[in-house]
This record gives C-alpha cells, structure tokens and sequence, in this order.
C-alpha cells in the first residue's frame, strides 16, 4: 500500500505506538483518573458509615434545641445552636465536596485519557500536562478537606483560609491542563492533513467492554427515568411542605407551643430525609452508568484474563445498581438498607481496584501490534 502523504502517516503511526506507553500521558490519565474515583469513593463510604448520619443527627438536636430556644425567648442560646448548626454543616459540606471533586476529576481524567490521540502535542508537552492536571485535582480536594479543620488560622486574608487557597490553586493547575489539552484539540482540529488514527481504546469489541457499555447507558437511562419521575410526582409536594412545616415552626414559636414546634421538626427532618435519598439515589444511577461507559473503552489495556474482565465488570455493574437501589429504600429499612447501599459501594471499589491493577499490568502488546501493523503496510 503506498501513501500519498509519507510524513503524515508517519505521525499517525507514531501516535498509534505510543498511545498507551508505560509512562505517557494517556496511561497517567488512566491511572490517576480510576485513583482518584477510588479514593473519592472510599472516602464517600468512610463518610457515609461514620459521619453522615451522627451529623444529620447533631444537626437535627441542634436546630430542636435553636426551636426550644425561640419558645423561650432566649436569643443567645438561638444564636449559638444555629452557630453549632453552621459547624456540623460545613463539617458535612466539605467531606460531600471532598468525595464530589475526587470522582468528578477523576471522570474527567478519562475523559481527557480516551482524546489524547487527536491532541496535537507533543508527548513530552502532554506528559506535562497530565502531571500537572493530576497533581490540581488531587490538591483541591485536600484543600476542601481540610478547611473545616485550619480555618482562617495564620492566614494572611481575613476571609479566605490556607485551605481555601490550596483548593483554589489546585483548580487552577486543573484548569490550565485542561485549557492545554483544548488548545492541542484545537490544533488537530485545524491541520490540513486527515491524519487517519487508529486507536485500540475505540475498536474495542470484546465481552466486556460491550457490558460495560450496555450496563452503563441502562444505568443512565434508570437514573434519568428516576428524576423525571421525582421531578413530576415529588419536587413541587417536596417544596410546598418545605414552605408549610417552617411556616408552622415560627407560628409555634411565636404561639411559645412546644409541642407544634416539636412536630413540626419532626415531620421536617422527615422531609428532609426523604429529598435526600431520592437526589442521592437519582445522581448515583447516573454516575456509576457513566464511570461504566468510560471504562468500557480502557477494557483492551486491562491486562487481565477475559473471564475475569466478565467478572469485574459484572460486579461492577451489580454494585452499581445496588447502591442507588437500597440508598433509595433507606427510609423504609433503616440501617439494613444503608449497609447494603455501602456494600454496593464496596463492590464497586473492589472492581475498580481490579481494573486499575489490570492497566498497570499492561505491558503494550496491543500498541506493538498496531505499530507492527503500520510497518507492514
């Protein structure tokens, strides 16, 4: 076969032999993209198990005893149960953003893995890059952890603490690699020549990559059929009794009955728990069928052997469907509903684990194969 352009598919061929080098950008990418959705997941669990519900229970007594207070008409001690309620709630706030921004780096890692052959960069600038990307995204979420805990101690701003910065500069880093592998889209996008790039991450058709795909787009599908369910049945009653129950806590209060405030609360909390479980279980439908869809296309660099690759993703798609089902029944069975929900989470890990280890195992066979098929040519 002859080409008529021998220095572009020249770099077409040297692309498609790096494309998943042992050190390159794209297995950085991949590695640090699973890690991170590791460790956030791991965190969300720890969170989940030892500080989400005795949180939502100090914030409850605290917004009971801020109600009793009003009653009696003590305003310092309202005045101090909303500033214990502030504490317990950015003490909550943190940990979610903490687990939030690990996961959401770690899908666009991925992301940003699956394009690194249509970035016209060098490997050496795309290196850069990723290092740079993984280091921000791991840097901020350890900012937001941390705020709860410095504060706005020895900071040099009145308002912003060292934490804050830390988290801000690691956005920063995220956004500059990001902006790098925009701008190296965009050059590919504007050269003259159609460089024709194969990559193994796409032409992938095996069993486990197709379930993973599959699984993934039914998961999303479920999570989205879930919202426009709660969006049509419950968000406007959900709203209403919002108004309605804070309505009836100030009427109480004004009237110095206890017992309506008492009620009142109750039935808030109530609410409260209810809102949640149902976001929680709609947003989680949607995330692990996404983390499933991107993993679908890393499945040829998994080194593993095909019945294990089956394997993990099947559990992968078991926990994933697990976890927003029982976070969804929490209200009807309690403790046995969320330890159920976490051991979905954990099924999800071990199999992520799994996968990850597989990518390190890599060795480049796929990537000496399309290279030996370019030189054939």
């Amino acid at each position: 076969m002859s080409f008529s352009h021998p220095e572009a598919h020249a770099q077409a061929a040297a692309a498609n032999a790096t494309a998943f080098a042992p050190i390159g950008a794209r297995r950085l990418l991949a590695l640090g993209g699973i890690g991170l959705i590791l460790v956030g997941m791991l965190v969300g669990d720890i969170f989940a198990v030892f500080v989400l519900h005795q949180n939502a229970a100090k914030v409850g007594a605290s917004l009971t005893a801020a109600a009793h207070a009003a009653v009696a008409g003590d305003s310092k001690a309202v005045l101090a149960s909303f500033q214990a309620t502030g504490g317990f709630l950015e003490n909550r706030g943190t940990k979610v953003d903490t687990h939030v921004h690990m996961i959401a780096f770690g899908y666009l890692a991925l992301m940003l893995a699956i394009l690194q052959p249509w970035v016209a960069l060098s490997e050496d600038t795309k290196k850069k890059l990723a290092w740079i990307f993984l280091l921000g995204a791991g840097l901020l979420p350890v900012g937001v952890f941390m705020i709860h805990y410095i504060g706005l101690a020895y900071s040099p701003l009145e308002s912003i603490g060292w934490a804050s910065i830390g988290a801000d500069f690691g956005g920063l880093l995220v956004m500059v690699a990001t902006v790098g592998y925009l701008g190296g889209l965009g050059k590919r996008a504007q050269e003259k020549e159609n460089l024709q790039l194969r990559d193994g991450l796409l032409e992938d058709r095996s069993t486990a990559g197709r379930t993973l795909l599959a699984g993934g787009l039914a998961l999303v599908l479920l999570g989205f059929v879930h919202g426009v369910y709660y969006a049509g049945v419950d968000l406007y009653k959900h709203e209403a009794l919002d108004f309605s129950l804070l309505s009836q806590m100030g009427a109480g209060a004004a009237a110095n009955n206890v017992g309506m405030v008492d009620t009142a609360l109750s039935q808030y909390a109530q609410l409260g728990g209810d809102k949640a479980v149902k976001i929680a279980a709609h947003a989680h439908a949607i995330e692990f069928g996404l983390l499933a869809i991107l993993l679908a296309f890393f499945q040829p660099y998994v080194r593993l052997q095909e019945a294990w690759k089956r394997r993990w993703a099947w559990v992968l798609l078991c926990g994933s469907l697990l976890l927003p089902v029982c976070v969804l029944l929490e209200l009807n069975f309690g403790l046995l509903a969320g330890g159920m929900a976490d051991a979905g989470g954990l099924l999800v890990i071990i199999a992520l684990l799994a996968m990850w280890i597989g990518i390190v195992r890599y060795t480049g066979e796929i990537d000496v194969a399309a290279q030996s098929s370019e030189g054939t040519r």
